[in-house]
């Protein structure tokens, strides 16, 4: 038996696929509540990094105001978990401890698992492959 999940960092893909479905923030955690009952969820900087970039590769200045609304309206209601001293010794050790056996892992990734991480959350990703390498990680596929 797994053990019960205590919350989800949601990864970009997570959001992306939700607004380009034209599914509301609202939707979108109230899904992710069905699908997994009640628990917290959280953001990395790096998700709302990755997130705003997509604002500014817009092809439309309409698109990217829809980008801008749908990221705002998840932050306000999805806490953003900062980047900590202990964020940071993580992705150093993942990052060499991989490195060390010939695996390379990209570092957004690592950060966003390392916040997951952390908090003691799975990851909640359209990416499986790539956080699937990341030892220690538990892995959602949204």
């Amino acid at each position: 038996m797994e053990p019960a999940l205590l919350g989800l960092v949601l990864d970009s893909s997570a959001a992306i696929v939700a607004e380009r479905k034209r599914q509301s923030v609202p939707d979108l955690i109230g899904g992710i509540f069905s699908a997994y009952g009640p628990l917290e969820l959280s953001l990395s900087p790096v998700t709302v990094a990755e997130l705003v970039h997509g604002i500014y590769r817009a092809k439309t200045p309409e698109s990217g105001q829809c980008r801008r609304q749908y990221i705002e309206e998840l932050v306000s209601l999805v806490p953003v978990h900062p980047i900590t001293k202990q964020t940071g010794w993580l992705v150093g050790q993942i990052e060499g401890q991989e490195a060390a056996k010939g695996n390379v892992l990209p570092f957004s990734d690592l950060m966003i698992a390392a916040a997951a991480i952390e908090q003691g959350y799975a990851v909640l990703t359209g990416n499986v492959r790539h956080f699937q390498k990341i030892p220690g990680l538990i892995v959602v596929p949204f």
